[in-house]
């Protein structure tokens, strides 16, 4: 039988850095609505599900995937590893993929490969993309089995763990299975490509590229938006102040 696959967007309007992000306008639609068609394009996503917040600001959130006949889930606003384990639960799932919402330009076929390997090695707890990162920023994809993911939420109980939902898994490689999957051996552009949306130079980044490769038929990938930037490289200067930043390294920043 299939693993049934289930694949949450963890989506909000009330970033610090870039309020209300997810519904800026991204070729004629919110910026969310297009990351889901990206997400959508991908094979092997199986049951596509945005986990948005109680808080009453993301009703918004709501609203959106209702009129698009999106599935939704509201719950805790900074628990989200409880927010990924309710979504698995409701719909079934024998593994959980995690995508943020903050990676619009993200490659329908790069997810395609981090699931790939894991319904390959259903055996694993986590496969990611992450670990070490190598991909340009903004292709994350984490794919975690039910019976870890629900470990993972019985165990871990510090606010950095819950938050980010997969940290107790990746930093207990004695408990659970960790697989990865590099970009190129060799190849790391995680630090100097950033394709995320944190700020508004990110935004600006995003939308250059969307009127350079948008097309409504068809995905544009990796590949598509190197080239773009080999032909040119002042796109990727909008936000290269940005380039390397992380949750990580701003929470080592503030430590």
């Amino acid at each position: 039988m299939t693993p049934k696959i289930v694949t949450v967007i963890q989506a909000r309007t009330t970033s610090t850095r870039l309020p209300g992000k997810v519904m800026l306008p991204l070729a004629g639609e919110p910026l969310l609505l297009r990351m889901i068609e990206r997400v959508c394009l991908a094979k092997t996503v199986g049951t596509v599900v945005v986990a948005t917040t109680t808080d009453s600001a993301d009703d918004v959130v709501v609203e959106l995937c209702t009129q698009h006949g999106i599935d939704v889930y509201r719950g805790h606003p900074l628990d989200l590893l409880d927010r990924h384990v309710q979504v698995g639960i409701e719909f079934n799932a024998d593994a959980v993929v995690k995508i943020p919402s903050d990676c619009p330009l993200i490659d329908p076929a790069v997810i395609d490969q981090v699931i790939g390997e894991w319904l390959a090695n259903p055996h694993i707890d986590y496969v990611s993309n992450l670990h070490p990162a190598t991909w340009p920023d903004g292709n994350d994809v984490e794919v975690v089995s039910m019976s870890a993911l629900t470990r993972a939420h019985e165990e871990a109980y510090q606010a950095i763990d819950r938050e980010h939902t997969t940290p107790y898994l990746w930093q207990n490689p004695h408990l659970f299975s960790i697989a990865n999957v590099e970009w190129q051996v060799g190849l790391n552009l995680f630090a100097s490509h950033r394709w995320t949306i944190d700020y508004q130079e990110d935004y600006e980044f995003i939308s250059t590229v969307y009127r350079e490769l948008y097309d409504a038929d068809k995905a544009f990938g990796v590949e598509d938006i190197l080239q773009l930037l080999r032909r040119r490289p002042e796109i990727a200067d909008i936000n290269a102040v940005h380039a390397g930043e992380t949750w990580m390294t701003r929470r080592k920043a503030i430590a």
